[in-house]
């Protein structure tokens, strides 16, 4: 790996004037692809095997006008102060609307709020339910531009009109969490290198890296269907993954040039050395992401696949386009004017730097900072005892979006439980009379605690299944609701006993529940996939059985405080006004599964970075001790910048009003917070001077088993070392030194 790596930084580097513009040109037709082919996203949930996704698939056969296949908006209306919308102006102004949303493209079927009893008791509150002939992904630019010219036309009429409903597409959400992200990392490069050349070259590729992996999930969005918060997420990774990896690479390479090395051979040295971490971390990172897909939920396997050919494209991008932007710029990059006194003298020597400073008071002290660090993250971690899990529904829309006026004011006029009804399906094809069945069904639904209300059933063409609609008491995201789908579910049983039909519950709470709980028993068992495949890299790369344990049981321990944090900031609303949490709920079921995924590989980055230069110090002959300091001294610079550009990248996330994504960026930068300075910075550390030389040990019968995948490039040194020694003996005889037969 370090071999090939070596001698394709130094074709990169040849070969720029090639390089460059082929991934100028990969950009450009990225670009025109996606003014061709740009598709829509979706929100929509398929659980396989559960009862809730049984329902539907028998509703779609049975009442195919009620069923899930088609995209719904409920057009909410609320009249003007005190006044009631069944006053002859406003009913008529409704009229007409209904009228409208009627013509309006793809739309199969609207409800008259009036002939179907959808106003509520005060009568200042009403909605139509408008069913489109479509899915959610195939709803076209045009229909959606009637449906708010509709409203629009309600507003001049001066009622309120809020939309809600998933053919509602969201609004477009501005750049600034990006453009800070990136103006924070640009700040925090130039402060690392010193340099605006090599502060630049990292932003660069990041921007083209991204680019093209955003507008190539935007191209397939049209050819499948692609979870809506798929690019956001692919965004997040993706830029700050590309800014760290650029980071290592260029770092490792203005080494390389200090130490008196060609600008060609620096660069194939770097993406020998670094390079060959840059191929590893990645490779766990997208091994995690691309691991959702076994959950079996096809909006978090396109999520996952998503952000995964985000950090393919990075790394693609930091072995062949940096080191052919390192050939632009050959040695500028070495010479830091920015760089201030201080950090000239740490780098000639002179003066320790505070990578090494840290170091060294970790090893001194390292049971006290085993300690803070372990009870420090543990009390972190108490509250995700109480974690609870949620979808997200138009209750966790923006503040001040249409979706969340139209849910807010429908749960004002009907009651919290309104907008998330629980469909209840009795299946007589096989039992006894539906009617029957149906009847003892409405009467168990009536005796619950938590039933605001039960319609009448309503039976299918051939009268041997029935449809009931329950209205909750509660908000569909709250506890109350969970345990009564589950009480419904309970009561069924006896249900089913006495009439021999199967009686289940669905609609979108049920789904919902479903999938969150399928989510949360899979989180275990992934969870277990992720460290075990921990152990198992780290293992082959450190050739040390304590090394990997040390390592994934920080993991875990950064995992659990993270999720603490969300728990009480996201669900109990600690300091919620600090980061802008709107409302409390649940946490959203996908961000657990999420965060396992992306930590694990962020995680194994530090790791390894640090922890490299640790195994290669001791391997040359340094004391278990010293090695740390010395690891401390080529790593710690480097892993706190990309540490910090991501916390800053992900944090800036916190800026938008979507609580999915506010909760996805919080999660993602309170880990690498966590990971990157707690637990690899201070515990590993720690933990290691305990161990001493034990922390490198491995039994002859396993080194002997596993392959050398040297990720530190070792033998690429020692071939580069004999390389060079041979050409100095012709010229210590006084011969005409002989070149060898190059690598690149």
């Amino acid at each position: 790996m370090a071999t090939f790596l070596y001698r394709l930084g130094r074709l990169a580097f040849r070969r720029r004037r090639l390089v460059l513009p082929a991934w100028i040109a990969v950009l450009v037709a990225a670009v025109i692809g996606v003014s061709g082919f740009s598709g829509s996203t979706t929100d929509d949930f398929t659980l396989p095997g559960t009862q809730s996704q049984q329902a539907i698939d028998l509703l779609e056969k049975e009442f195919p006008q009620a069923s899930a296949a088609g995209a719904t908006a409920r057009v909410v209306i609320e009249a003007p102060g005190g006044q009631k919308l069944t006053s002859p102006a406003h009913k008529q102004e409704v009229g007409a609307l209904v009228a409208d949303l009627r013509k309006a493209p793809q739309v199969a079927s609207v409800t008259d709020p009036f002939t179907a009893g959808l106003v509520s008791s005060s009568g200042n509150i009403a909605y139509a339910q408008v069913t489109y002939a479509v899915p959610q992904a195939d709803i076209t630019p045009a229909a959606s531009d009637a449906l708010h010219q509709v409203a629009d036309k309600g507003e001049k009429a001066s009622l309120k009109i809020s939309l809600g409903g998933n053919a509602v597409l969201e609004e477009e959400q501005s750049n600034a969490a990006e453009l800070i992200g990136l103006l924070v990392a640009a700040f925090v490069l130039v402060v690392t290198f010193g340099s605006l050349v090599a502060a630049g070259l990292p932003l660069v590729s990041a921007v083209v890296g991204v680019g093209i992996a955003l507008c190539a999930i935007t191209v397939a969005s049209s050819f499948v269907d692609m979870a809506s918060n798929a690019q956001t997420l692919a965004l997040m990774l993706g830029l700050a993954v590309a800014i760290d990896y650029a980071l290592f690479i260029v770092s490792r390479y203005r080494t390389e040039l200090r130490e008196g090395h060609a600008p060609e051979e620096a660069a194939g040295r770097a993406l020998g050395t670094a390079g060959s971490a840059v191929v590893f971390a990645g490779l766990t990172v997208v091994i995690a992401l691309a691991g959702l897909s076994v959950i079996g939920i096809a909006m978090l396997t396109t999520m996952g696949l998503a952000a995964a050919f985000a950090i393919i494209v990075a790394v693609l991008v930091a072995l062949t386009l940096l080191p052919a932007t390192l050939g632009f710029t050959g040695t500028r990059v070495a010479h830091g004017r920015l760089t201030t006194r201080r950090v000239r003298a740490e780098q000639h020597g002179r003066r320790p730097t505070m990578g090494v400073r840290w170091g060294r008071f970790v090893t001194r002290h390292p049971w006290r900072m085993l300690l803070a660090s372990v009870v420090g993250l543990g009390v972190l971690a108490i509250p995700a005892l109480s974690l609870r899990l949620t979808l997200p529904d138009d209750s966790m829309a923006a503040p001040g979006s249409t979706q969340r006026v139209a849910y807010d004011t429908l749960s004002k006029g009907f009651g919290p439980g309104f907008s998330g009804p629980l469909t209840i399906v009795v299946d007589a094809r096989d039992g006894d009379d539906a009617k029957t069945a149906a009847t003892a069904t409405s009467a168990m639904l009536k005796g619950l605690d938590d039933i605001a209300a039960v319609r009448p059933p309503v039976f299918n063409e051939a009268g041997d299944v029935a449809l009931i609609t329950a209205v909750p008491s509660s908000p569909p995201t709250s506890q109350e609701t969970v345990d009564l789908v589950g009480d419904i579910r309970e009561g069924s049983d006896a249900v089913e006993k006495d009439s021999g039909t199967q009686v289940m519950v669905t609609g979108t709470t049920a789904l919902n529940i479903d999938v969150s709980a399928k989510l949360g028993e899979a989180m275990v068992p992934y969870l277990a996939v992720v460290v075990g495949l921990a152990l198992v890299l780290l293992l082959l790369v450190f050739r040390s059985v304590l090394i990997p344990i040390k390592a994934a049981a920080g993991f875990l321990l950064s995992v659990a405080a993270t999720l603490g944090v969300l728990v009480a900031v996201f669900q109990w609303g600690w300091l919620k006004n600090v980061f802008g949490v709107d409302e409390t709920a649940p946490i959203v079921s996908l961000l657990p599964i999420l965060l396992i995924g992306v930590v694990f590989g962020l995680a194994m980055d530090y790791e390894v970075f640090l922890v490299s230069g640790m195994r290669e110090a001791y391997v040359h002959g340094a004391g278990p001790t010293e090695a740390i300091v010395t690891g401390f001294r080529h790593g710690a610079r480097v892993v706190t910048a990309a540490a910090v550009i991501m916390i800053s990248v992900f944090a800036g996330f916190l800026l938008d009003d979507i609580a999915l994504v506010k909760s996805i960026g919080m999660g993602l930068a309170t880990a690498v917070l966590f990971d990157a300075f707690v637990i690899r910075m201070t515990l590993v550390p720690a933990v290691m001077t305990l161990l001493g030389a034990r922390a490198w040990a491995l039994p002859r019968w396993l080194d002997r088993l596993l392959p050398n995948v040297d990720v530190e490039g070792e033998k690429l040194r020692r071939v580069l070392a004999e390389r060079q020694r041979q050409t100095r003996i012709p010229a210590q005889n006084g011969q005409e030194p002989t070149a060898p037969a190059p690598l690149g």
